[in-house]
């Protein structure tokens, strides 16, 4: 039996291990997958050696960019590692937290720019993929020391004090705020001046109606949580691990059909 897993810390939320055991039952693979607490990220390169492959969320994407022996695709550009697989013992590192994200927005059509609110490795993720269809999205962080990688990658990158509102089709929450309380990401007045004129609003939290979320509403904008970025970073993780033999339309299916009662 492959052993696959999930690595974070916290981690006892994830839905991981639901969606992708369910992938397994429905195409008969001899595999299982778990979740493991990790908190030191210094021993994340022997945990992740312990498994087939795996996938790392907060606090590790960025301490297992550096645990590879490989790093393919846009994970290079990022700079962020959410899925691993392990050939010949080595680790081989991929991002599919970007490929998940542009798919979850691809039903509100055609975006020519972007807000992305918080400076972190989901962050970075969906600014290169934007980046990669077209879009040049500029960052706002409440602190600008987080920002300097944004800035050497060529991204406007703005901290709270010198950012100056424009006109962004899309506003995109990459922070945690909301998930446990009822902040917002950003002051309410920088939020208004920019939702005012936005058409689209996206929170990478899933699952709740964020206090962003709900402003987004008051504001008008078509919105969506960060269910379905979640959802497709597992379908694309998934054919990852399986040598992408399977039609990800019906891995789509059968992992969306997991997360309905949770």
């Amino acid at each position: 039996m492959k052993i696959f897993c999930v690595i974070g810390n916290p981690i006892e939320h994830s839905v991981s291990p639901l969606m992708h055991n369910a992938a397994y039952k429905a195409f008969g693979i001899n595999a299982n997958y778990t979740k493991i607490l990790l908190e030191d990220s210094g021993k994340l390169r022997e945990t992740l050696l312990k498994f087939e492959g795996a996938n790392v969320t907060v606090p590790h994407k960025e301490s297992a960019f550096s645990a590879c022996d490989e790093i393919l695709g846009i994970a290079k550009n990022i700079e962020a590692v959410n899925t691993i697989v392990k050939k010949n013992d080595k680790l081989i590192g991929f991002n599919t937290d970007a490929a998940g994200f542009f798919e979850a927005i691809k039903e509100f059509g055609k975006i020519e720019n972007a807000l992305i609110l918080g400076a972190g490795g989901a962050a970075k993720a969906i600014a290169f993929i934007l980046r990669q269809n077209g879009i040049e999205p500029a960052i706002l962080n409440r602190s600008a020391e987080r920002l300097e990688f944004f800035k050497q990658k060529g991204f406007k990158s703005f901290s709270w004090e010198y950012f100056a509102p424009e006109k962004y089709d899309i506003v995109i929450n990459t922070t945690s705020a909301g998930l446990k309380d009822n902040a917002l990401p950003a002051p309410e007045k920088i939020l208004n001046q920019t939702l005012k004129n936005a058409r689209f609003g996206f929170d990478a939290v899933y699952n709740k109606k964020t206090p962003f979320l709900k402003l987004c509403d008051e504001f008008g904008l078509k919105c969506k949580d960060g269910l379905d970025m979640l959802l497709y970073q597992a379908v694309f993780a998934f054919n990852i691990f399986f040598d992408n033999a399977y039609d990800e339309t019906k891995i789509a299916q059968i992992m969306r059909k997991s997360l309905l009662n949770i």
